[in-house]
């Protein structure tokens, strides 16, 4: 055991481990306590026997944002190869079981413009918080409306429109190039992010008594004695009551834990059985429109990389139906999807025995993806975010971020960084005991 610890940071994900960076940068000393026995959150990086032994991203897969994104600088002086997935990207859309005409396209494209340009009008009209699905039912007359809702709602935000604040959408659409990291995002976290750092792998912390004075942190091991707590679990974990705090936390907070669910997304990648390609060109996106809002559907991407597989992405209720059925479900939901598409050539080349499914729904470290605002939630992320305890107890996340990046690791970073630097200050301002910290 360390002899003095200042602050106990609770979970090694993006926030975690910016949070910890960041205190010993301010000259403190921190214990990063992770349930699990890997650093890195929501971004997990596996080679896949299932997928001829390439490397597959069950969770994060792109630095959002690259001309801002704080890891990229971190990802270039590594000396990490980074990769431009929008200039490799091709795309295709059907409509019903033909693709899409020219002209088409060119109005899919400038759907979103019309979208957004609609949504701004209702936020300008200003009134109660409304929902993203609000957006399409002004353009009753745009065919291509519903198709821009599913991918702004359960694609990107992993939630159903009717159920997403407009306000949070808003601010938190995302501009700029994507970047991907060559050998994978999570693998680049647990590889470059953790260096040290004072990090307990398996170590469940399932209680945090707090006070103005300082924290006793509750773990399998034992208690642990400390200046100032960074709780970084998500909405789901905390809002399912896995850690106990004492005192309860406010009403203000449970009311935010409420306002803030997680959303799921479930990968599903299926490795082609023989060399048919589709007659699709490597690293293309395959979308269908959408006719009738909530109809259930995926968005593919054939061939990453020049890969011999496609992944496909189900987001928001047909996630969470699809992961309550199983992964068989979720295989057979992905291959009828190509066999509406591609007919018996989908059928032949993927038979389903090659498969990786993802499982955030189902671990009890995450309880889902990341977290969206429900209407009349847009300023949650602020509240929940806010220091406790004369800044000794601070919640943080992708969750509590307001810099345009909820819901990525990116914005994970920025948020920990924050909590850091709250604490920091607070321990500044407010010296008091430094204990000599221990499990008892």
């Amino acid at each position: 055991m360390p002899s003095e610890i200042d602050v106990v940071v609770i979970g090694a994900g993006v926030a975690g481990l910016a949070a910890a960076a960041r205190l010993r940068q301010s000259g403190l000393r921190a214990w990063v306590r992770e349930a699990s026995g890997r650093i890195g959150g929501r971004a997990r990086t596996d080679i896949e026997p299932a997928l001829g032994g390439a490397w597959f991203d069950h969770g994060a897969a792109w630095l959002h944002v690259a001309e801002s994104n704080p890891l990229v600088p971190i990802a270039e002086a590594a000396g990490d190869v980074l990769i431009n997935s929008d200039e490799l990207r091709n795309e295709r859309t059907f409509i019903g079981v033909r693709l899409a005409t020219e002209a088409e396209l060119d109005d899919y494209a400038n759907a979103w413009p019309r979208f957004i340009a609609a949504g701004d009008s209702l936020l300008a009209a200003g009134g109660l918080d409304g929902s993203l699905a609000d957006v399409a039912k002004t353009l009753p007359d745009d065919p291509w409306a519903l198709s821009v809702e599913m991918w702004e709602g359960p694609v990107i935000c992993v939630s159903q429109p009717d159920r997403y604040s407009l306000h949070d959408w808003k601010r938190n659409m995302l501009s700029g190039s994507n970047r991907m990291v060559d050998g994978g995002i999570g693998a680049f976290i647990a590889g470059r992010l953790g260096v040290g750092l004072d990090i307990r792998l398996n170590s469940k912390v399932h209680g945090v008594c707090w006070s103005d004075a300082g924290v006793t942190v509750q773990t399998g091991q034992g208690a642990i004695e400390a200046r100032a707590c960074i709780v970084t679990v998500s909405t789901g974990v905390l809002a399912s009551g896995a850690i106990a705090f004492d005192p309860p936390l406010p009403a203000s907070v449970g009311d935010c834990l409420a306002g803030l669910p997680m959303g799921l997304a479930i990968k599903v990648a299926l490795r082609a059985s023989g060399p048919d390609r589709l007659d699709l060109p490597d690293y293309c996106s395959v979308d269908r429109r959408v006719e009738t809002r909530g109809e259930p559907t995926t968005v593919l991407q054939f061939w990453p990389l020049g890969r011999d597989y496609v992944s496909a992405w189900i987001g928001a209720d047909t996630a969470w139906a699809l992961q309550e059925e199983g992964d068989a479900a979720c295989v057979d939901f992905v291959r009828d999807h190509l066999s509406s598409l591609f007919g018996g050539r989908a059928t032949d080349l993927f038979p389903g025995t090659e498969a990786v499914v993802t499982q955030w729904g189902r671990d009890a470290n995450f309880l889902g993806s990341y977290a969206y605002a429900l209407p009349g939630y847009a300023d949650a992320r602020s509240t929940l975010g806010q220091p406790r305890a004369d800044g000794r107890l601070v919640i943080c996340g992708e969750a509590c971020n307001e810099d345009g990046l909820a819901g990525t690791v990116g914005g994970a970073w920025h948020d920990g960084r924050r909590a850091a630097s709250a604490v920091a200050e607070a321990l500044r301002q407010s010296p008091g005991r430094r204990p000599a910290s221990r499990v008892r």
